[in-house]
């Protein structure tokens, strides 16, 4: 089968797609064959070394398909089982085995690229709005990178579940991508005072929220966006990681809360998973969340979407078809 790898660190040319030998799944482990595999900001932290990882690597944290065999010990799953996961890496190939924990039943009313585009960045959504800061009626919330694929859903939950949302973009086009998504106010961050356009919208009031997966552009501002005892919620480093956090800054600034979540942890507990997933799959059912898909390529360009990933040239996710 063909899987992309990567052999050394470094940038987009690092991806090379090669014909490599899938083993027999091991014990607790399925064979799935993917229908679409998701693209994220993730996979770039892994093939820089941003987050390092043993090498060779073949990357990829999420995807859809179906079940093609499974091994000793797993309950569950079947043959022929319509199945997706956000997991460990190995995604960008035609077919992975991956532990069966992982995985779960995709409902028949969402088809696979949605679920390959859906579930890193949804479950990321889920566990931010319904369990780092549990969004309420009323709530003013900051979405960072607002047309971004995690951002767009922020938006979209925030909005169904009574948040008053705002979101900074980096232009025109992608503010009007935001609040199609379901954000009341935009924020041009390149051009204007995010923290005092805040204050303004807010008529000083600020936010109960920020989420914030864009990092080192964006702090400390975020913190002058936060109301009294308002939450800090740091997901993702997209320009850079934040250095040097001062804690005497979250008193100064308010009695604030600050919080570094990652969705693996939230995910190391079956029963909190299948919860998660079946928040996510409801709100995607009933239309409160729609997973926007912005290019669609196929798996030997993987190299062009982590450059468009990295530019920023994406809106929504990027999905790579086998």
């Amino acid at each position: 089968m063909r899987a992309i790898r990567i052999h050394q660190t470094g940038g987009p040319e690092v991806l090379v797609l090669e014909e490599v030998e899938l083993p027999p799944p091991g014990k607790g482990e399925v064979r799935i064959r993917h229908h679409a595999i998701g693209v994220n900001f993730l996979d770039t932290y892994h093939r820089t070394g941003f987050y390092p990882m043993p090498l060779p690597l073949t990357p990829g944290a999420e995807g859809a398909g179906e079940v093609v065999e499974v091994g000793a010990g797993v309950e569950g799953f079947k043959p022929g089982d319509r199945v997706v996961y956000a997991g460990p890496p190995g995604g960008y190939a035609e077919e992975r085995n991956i532990p069966a924990s992982f995985l779960l039943k995709l409902p028949r009313e969402i088809d696979y690229d949605t679920g390959a585009a859906m579930m890193l960045k949804g479950l990321t959504a889920q566990y931010l709005l319904r369990q780092t800061y549990k969004v309420r009626d009323g709530d003013v919330i900051l979405v960072h990178a607002a047309a971004g694929g995690v951002g767009q859903i922020l938006c979209q939950w925030g909005r169904a579940l009574g948040a008053q949302v705002i979101g900074t973009v980096g232009s025109a086009d992608k503010a009007q991508i935001a609040r199609k998504a379901g954000a009341h106010h935009t924020i041009l961050y390149r051009e204007e005072d995010f923290a005092a356009r805040v204050g303004e919208i807010t008529k000083g009031q600020k936010c109960a929220v920020v989420y914030d997966g864009v990092g080192r552009a964006t702090f400390p501002a975020s913190l002058d966006c936060l109301r009294p005892f308002g939450v800090f919620a740091s997901f993702g480093s997209a320009s850079g990681g934040i250095e040097a956090f001062d804690l005497g800054l979250l008193g100064r600034k308010g009695s604030l809360f600050a919080t570094r979540p990652t969705l693996f942890t939230f995910m190391a507990d079956r029963t909190r998973l299948e919860k998660m997933a079946r928040d996510l799959f409801r709100a995607v059912s009933a239309g409160d969340v729609t997973i926007g898909i912005g290019r669609k390529l196929p798996l030997a360009q993987a190299a062009e979407a982590h450059r468009a990933l990295e530019a920023r040239e994406t809106t929504g996710s990027i999905v790579l078809e086998p």
